[in-house]
C-alpha cells in the first residue's frame, strides 16, 4: 500500500511538472499573437475595475477588435504587462464576450492591470495537483480500503437487502432501476456503466434523491464543473432537497450560483453580524490614520509592547519625544481593535458554512473541490461520482476517502484522463476500468439508449459493448428527414471515401505537430453549410476532428461548433460530421489507433452521422476496416 501510494504521488507530479513545463515552454517560445491564434492568449487588452460579486474583485479586459479565444468561463488565467513568465497575477474567467472578457481576483487588484495594456495567458491549475498530493499524504481509511480492492487485499461485501424504493421518476427502465437498487443496498461500492444516451446522470439525480430520503448525507462529484452543474439543475427540481454547491463560485453556471455556499454565506442570517463588525472596522481605521504608525523609523527598534509601555509611562527614547511615542501607542491599540474584529468576521464565518453544510442533504462539487476546508470534517454516508472513468486515481480519492461507501458512474470504453507526461501514463488506469474488470457484478450496465437511430447504434454496440445496448422506440426510427425543410429523403449514415480524390493528403502546418487534411476540411465545412441552408441551426451540428489544427482550419469556415473528440464528450448534436484527417500510403493512423476516441466520435450523433476519410489509410486498423464494411454493407458508403 506504502509503495503504491508512493507511486500515485510520483506520478502526480511528473504530471503537475509537465503540464507547468508545456505552458511556460509555450509562453516562453511562442509570441503572444501564435498563442492567440492558438486560441491560449488574448493581447492588447484594457483592464476595468467593475466591482465586486461573492466576495470576488472583478475585472473587465476589453478591446475595439473582437476577441475570438479558446479561453472559457472558470479557466485560470495569468494577467501581464510585460514578460508573462516574470507576472504571478492570476484570476479565474466569469464572463465572455465578443470584444471583452471578465475576470475574478481573490486579493488586491494592482494599479498596472487597469492602468496598462494587458495579456491574458491560458494558465495551468497547481491548486488540483496540490490537493491529490495532498490526500494521497494523509489518505483516510476509506480512501486506502478502495485502494485495497484493486490490490487484491480487500473483498467486497455482499450488498444488504434492498430497502423498499418508492421511486420518484416513474420513468426509469429495468436497468437503471437496478443499478439504483444496488448501489443504495451496497456495503462498499458499487459501479453504474452509463453508456452514450442512457440516461446515466437521470440515473444518479434519482440515486441521490433515494440515499437523502434513508437520512443518508451525501456528497456528489465529478471531474468536470460542467458534469457537477448538470446533475445540479436537475436535483433543484426536488424542491425537498437542501443543496449547497462548493468551489469557485465562477466555475459555477449563472442558474446554479444560488446553490453556492458562497452564496449561502453572503445571505445567511448572521451576515448581518458581519456587516456590522464591518463598519466598526472603517470606523476605527479612520481613527487609527488620525495616529503615528509605528514603521521602522519611527520605532528605531522598539517593538509593540516596548512602545506600549513607554507611553503607558509618558516615556520617549531612542530621538522619539513622549508625544510621538503615544501616538504609535495609540495606532496599536487601534489596530489591535480591528485585528480582535477580524478573528470575529472569521468566527462568524465559519459558524455560517458549518450551519450551511450541516443543514445541506447533498453537498455537490468538483473531485479537486471536495479538499476544502468546509468539509474537513464532514461525515458523508456516500460518495457518488460521475466521470469516473475519466478522473485518474488520485483524483477520485479525495471524495472517496471522505465517505462510509462510494458508487462510481462512467463508461471506460469511452476517453479516459487526458495524460501530458510520458512518465505519468499509468494515470490513464483508472479505478472505474480496474473494479469493473475485477468484480464485474459490482456493476450495473445502463442498456437502453435513448439519443440515436437504431442504425447508428449498431456498429457500437457490437464493437464495443457486446451487442448489450437496445434503442428506446421513441429515437429507433428518427432521422434527419423529420427536421429538414427539404424532402429529400436521407439515411442516417454516410461514409464519405476520400482515397480516391484526395492528392495532397495529410500535411502538418508550420511549427506544429498537428496534422491537417485540407480535402477533408472542405468537404466538412461544405456538408455543414449546405444543411444550415435547408433550415438546419448551428446548435444542430457538430464537427469533430481528432487533431486541433484540423478543428482549427475548419472553424475558420463555418459558424457551426467544431471541436476535437475531447470537446464533444458527453455532448450530443442531431448531425455530426467527423474529420478522420489521416490520409497517406503507409496505413499510418497515429493516435486514431485509440478507438475509445473512435467510439466517443461516432456516438454524439442523434439524427444523421458522417465520417470523413481516406478507407485505404482507415482500413489498416481491423476496428476502422470493419466499421468501412458496415458503411458498405447499408449502402452508405459514398465518393464526392
Amino acid at each position: 500500500m506504502k509503495k503504491y501510494i508512493k507511486n500515485l504521488i510520483r506520478l502526480v507530479n511528473y504530471e503537475r511538472d509537465a503540464e507547468i513545463e508545456l505552458m511556460r515552454f509555450e509562453i516562453a517560445h511562442m509570441s503572444g499573437e501564435k498563442r492567440e491564434e492558438l486560441g491560449r492568449a488574448i493581447n492588447k487588452v484594457k483592464g476595468k475595475y467593475v466591482g465586486e460579486e461573492l466576495g470576488m474583485k472583478i475585472v473587465q479586459f476589453g478591446r475595439s477588435e473582437k476577441i475570438e479565444t479558446e479561453i472559457s468561463v472558470g479557466d485560470m488565467v495569468l494577467v501581464s504587462a510585460a514578460n508573462p513568465l516574470s507576472s504571478d497575477f492570476t484570476g479565474t474567467v466569469t464572463e465572455k464576450g465578443a470584444r471583452y472578457i471578465k475576470v475574478a481576483f481573490d486579493k488586491r487588484i494592482p494599479r498596472w492591470v487597469v492602468k496598462k495594456k494587458t495579456r491574458l495567458d491560458l494558465y495551468a491549475n497547481d491548486i488540483t495537483f496540490r490537493r491529490m498530493e495532498d490526500n494521497l499524504k494523509h489518505l483516510s481509511l476509506k480512501g486506502k480500503n478502495a485502494l485495497e480492492y484493486i490490490l487484491s487485499e480487500r473483498n467486497p461485501k455482499k450488498n444488504r437487502p434492498t430497502p423498499y424504493i418508492n421511486y420518484i421518476d416513474q420513468n426509469l427502465n429495468d436497468s437503471q432501476k437496478s443499478a439504483i437498487e444496488n448501489a443504495l443496498s451496497c456495503e462498499n461500492f458499487y459501479l453504474i456503466h452509463g453508456p452514450f444516451g442512457t440516461g446515466k446522470t437521470r440515473t444518479l439525480v434519482e440515486l441521490i434523491s433515494q440515499e437523502t430520503r434513508q437520512n443518508h448525507k451525501v456528497l456528489a462529484t465529478a471531474e468536470s464543473n460542467a458534469a457537477v452543474d448538470n446533475i445540479l439543475e436537475r436535483l433543484m427540481d426536488n424542491k425537498k432537497l437542501k443543496l449547497t454547491r462548493l468551489g469557485h463560485p465562477q466555475r459555477v453556471s449563472k442558474h446554479n450560483i444560488s446553490q453556492t455556499l458562497a452564496y449561502k454565506v453572503e445571505h445567511h442570517k448572521l451576515n448581518k453580524k458581519i456587516k456590522k463588525i464591518k463598519n466598526k472596522i472603517d470606523n476605527l481605521i479612520e481613527k487609527r490614520s488620525t495616529y503615528t504608525k509605528p514603521t521602522p523609523q519611527y520605532r528605531r527598534g522598539y517593538g509593540d509592547y516596548d512602545i506600549l509601555y513607554n507611553a503607558s509611562k509618558g516615556k520617549g527614547g531612542r530621538g522619539i519625544s513622549p508625544e510621538k511615542m503615544k501616538s504609535m501607542a495609540q495606532w496599536i491599540e487601534y489596530n489591535q481593535q480591528i485585528d480582535e474584529l477580524h478573528d470575529d468576521i472569521k468566527r462568524v464565518e465559519n459558524k455560517m458554512i458549518r450551519d450551511i453544510i450541516e443543514t445541506s442533504d447533498v453537498i455537490l462539487s468538483t473531485n479537486s473541490s471536495a479538499a476544502l476546508e468546509s468539509i474537513s470534517r464532514t461525515k458523508f454516508d456516500v460518495a457518488i461520482i460521475d466521470e469516473a472513468s475519466q478522473a485518474t486515481i488520485p483524483s477520485v480519492l479525495i471524495p472517496i476517502a471522505k465517505a462510509h461507501r462510494f458508487i462510481l458512474a462512467g463508461d471506460h470504453k469511452q476517453l479516459p484522463p487526458t495524460i501530458i507526461s510520458d512518465k505519468a501514463q499509468k494515470l490513464e488506469k483508472t479505478l472505474f476500468e480496474e473494479l469493473i474488470k475485477m468484480y464485474p457484478f459490482k456493476s450495473q450496465l445502463l442498456d437502453v439508449q435513448y439519443r440515436m437511430n437504431s442504425l447508428l447504434m449498431k456498429f457500437p454496440n457490437a464493437e464495443f459493448y457486446n451487442n448489450n445496448l437496445k434503442s428506446d422506440a421513441s429515437v429507433d426510427e428518427i432521422t434527419i428527414n423529420d427536421i429538414l425543410t427539404t424532402s429529400k429523403h436521407e439515411e442516417p449514415m454516410l461514409f464519405v471515401d476520400t482515397s480516391k480524390v484526395d492528392e495532397t493528403g495529410e500535411m502538418h502546418l508550420k511549427d506544429s505537430k498537428s496534422i491537417v487534411n485540407e480535402i477533408e476540411a472542405e468537404v466538412a465545412v461544405k456538408l455543414a453549410n449546405d444543411y444550415l441552408k435547408i433550415g438546419l441551426t448551428e446548435d444542430d451540428i457538430g464537427i469533430i476532428s481528432p487533431y486541433a489544427d484540423q478543428v482549427k482550419i475548419i472553424q475558420d469556415k463555418t459558424p457551426v461548433e467544431v471541436k476535437t473528440v475531447d470537446g464533444f464528450q458527453g455532448r450530443e448534436k442531431e448531425i455530426i460530421i467527423i474529420s478522420t484527417v489521416r490520409s497517406n500510403e503507409d496505413g499510418n493512423i497515429g493516435f486514431l489507433r485509440d478507438l475509445r476516441r473512435l467510439n466517443v466520435a461516432i456516438t454524439r450523433a442523434k439524427r444523421k452521422l458522417i465520417i470523413i476519410g481516406n478507407v485505404n489509410t482507415l482500413k489498416t486498423n481491423p476496428t476502422y476496416e470493419r466499421l468501412i464494411e458496415f458503411a458498405r454493407q447499408n449502402n452508405v458508403l459514398v465518393t464526392p
